[in-house]
């Protein structure tokens, strides 16, 4: 049965939706990277990191390099660092656009006055 290309692109950003897929993904843009490095990095349990990297492995982002008893990881290809430095883009955007609009609100909403408190009745 055929997926429709929506369904698809949904099922690969799902599972690009876990932090520490997001932080390898990132890490592995410098260029490859022994396990051990990688646990250096991200503060998680080595089991953790391993399903991880496991269910990256199998989606064909990155690959698995092994050296004797090293085992290293990269990106399979330049499309996800460039999609990572294209989110990084959008949430500027978007935070740029947040700061513009919170910044415009706290100049047009006066902060309102408050009558019959104390400091009322001493003016009296």
């Amino acid at each position: 049965m055929k997926v429709p290309l929506y369904q698809a692109k949904a099922e690969f950003f799902r599972m690009l939706g876990h932090p520490v897929r997001i932080r390898v993904l990132e890490l592995l843009q410098s260029g490859p990277m022994p396990v051990r490095d990688l646990l250096a990095e991200i503060d998680i349990e080595p089991s953790n990191l391993s399903q991880q990297l496991g269910v990256l492995r199998r989606s064909g982002i990155v690959v698995s390099i092994r050296d004797g008893s090293t085992v290293s990881y990269a990106l399979a290809g330049g499309d996800v660092a460039e999609l990572l430095r294209a989110a990084r883009r959008i949430l500027t955007e978007l935070l740029v656009g947040q700061s513009e609009l919170l910044a415009e609100l706290r100049e047009v909403a006066p902060e309102p006055t408050r009558t019959g408190t104390a400091a009322d009745s001493t003016r009296s």
